[in-house]
């Protein structure tokens, strides 16, 4: 693994002789140049958006310290990708409501706290910035939560006091329906945006040092929390309107709105977010993303974890066949670069979805990370600016959000 010596040389290497020949990766895994290689392996590589949670809650079988024929996390695949820091998402579906919600909630914060206790050579529990940094100094990797939804707060501030306790580090304002207090981006409009307790809610966000995350939220919902909020904020997985006209990306006003709160926006991998063509083909053959993920998470009888990877297979079945368009990883790098014309390059980052959404054909997993910075490096990139959107913007954020809590 990584040493500072070793991260030092190589910086100043990269950044003065870029080296373009070929390197053999791991068996199976993406060829990249070596220059990239490097400077992947010393950048330190954070996700903040990742579903895994719902297979250490559903799937008995599922060890994330072994390598896994299915789904697209685990340690070992997270090592050979580089991957130094992941947001588990802690998530409910909307309709899971009240008590039940907060119960199944505070399981998944308990699974994440207890994969990083019983793999101490693997994971470190990180909760700041700085444990990101330490951990890979420690050649470990940061295991962090994000919750995905405000409903699971049962509008109590006491209780989402408590889930910063546990380690919480992001709250998703809302799901894929809206909440008593905010609107989402795929419900009919209930309250304008946010209502008071919602700017509440943003507002003790602030005060806890918990990074405040407008993905899934209505565009109003956005603007209230922007204009509400003292820190940076966060899309921890959206990706760009212009390019996939669905309501879970973002606008470029909104990437624009963004950047001028010094936030910044972390691209989601999901097909149907990366590509216009695909969303049109999926939805008029599955119907919306929401009908979608209901339909299939009756059929697996409430199996979240069954439910993704579900769905995931019956599309990579469909576009090898035709029934769908195919969306390559390559999707991944134009949204990047399209998000960073418009926002700047210290406002993007990566929130990959992953065992969450349906991956483009050749990002099937965390090892194929590296292909990200290959890709950028040969579009032009400056290694000190893929070194940003890889973890470096959202290292910067997380700092600030830390530094607005103290004040």
């Amino acid at each position: 693994m990584r040493q500072h010596l070793l991260r030092a040389v190589l910086a100043s290497a990269i950044a003065a002789v870029p080296v373009f020949v070929t390197t053999q990766a791991p068996p199976g895994g993406p060829q990249i140049s070596a220059s990239a290689r490097e400077l992947h392996m010393r950048a330190i590589v954070v996700d903040t958006h990742d579903d895994t949670t719902q297979r250490l809650i559903f799937d008995k079988a599922f060890d994330i310290g072994a390598r896994n024929p299915k789904g697209n996390i685990d340690i070992p695949r997270m090592r050979e990708g580089g991957l130094d820091a992941l947001f588990f998402s802690i998530w409910v579906p909307s309709d899971v409501t009240g008590p039940p919600a907060v119960k199944r909630a505070m399981d998944q914060i308990d699974a994440v706290r207890e994969a990083a206790r019983t793999h101490p050579n693997d994971l470190l529990l990180a909760t700041t910035a700085a444990d990101i940094r330490r951990a890979t100094a420690e050649h470990k990797i940061a295991a962090l939560m994000g919750m995905e939804g405000g409903h699971m707060i049962d509008d109590d501030l006491r209780l989402l006091r408590d889930y910063a306790a546990l380690g919480v580090r992001y709250l998703t304002l809302t799901h894929f329906k809206n909440n008593n207090w905010a609107d989402s981006s795929t419900d009919k409009p209930a309250h304008n945006g946010l209502t008071a307790f919602g700017k509440d809610v943003v507002r003790e966000l602030n005060r806890l040092g918990m990074m405040v995350d407008i993905s899934h939220v209505a565009d109003k919902t956005f603007y209230d929390a922007l204009a509400v909020s003292t820190a940076p904020v966060i899309a921890s997985h959206s990706s760009c309107r212009a390019i996939a006209n669905h309501p879970r990306n973002m606008t470029d006003e909104m990437l624009r709105a963004l950047a001028k709160n010094g936030g910044v926006a972390m691209i989601n991998y999901h097909a149907g977010f990366l590509s216009e063509e695909f969303r049109v083909a999926s939805e008029k053959k599955n119907g919306n993303v929401v009908a979608a993920m209901e339909a299939m998470s009756k059929k697996c009888g409430g199996n979240e974890a069954c439910t993704t990877m579900e769905g995931e297979r019956v599309d990579h079945e469909a576009m090898m066949k035709g029934d769908l368009p195919k969306v390559t990883w390559e999707k991944i790098v134009e949204h990047i670069d399209h998000a960073v014309k418009v926002a700047g390059i210290d406002h993007v980052g990566l929130g990959s979805d992953f065992d969450g959404a349906t991956m483009p054909l050749g990002m099937e997993d965390a090892s194929k990370l590296p292909k990200i910075t290959d890709a950028l490096l040969k579009k032009g990139y400056a290694p000190a600016d893929v070194d940003k959107i890889l973890g470096g913007n959202i290292l910067r954020v997380m700092e600030a959000v830390e530094r607005a809590a103290r004040r």
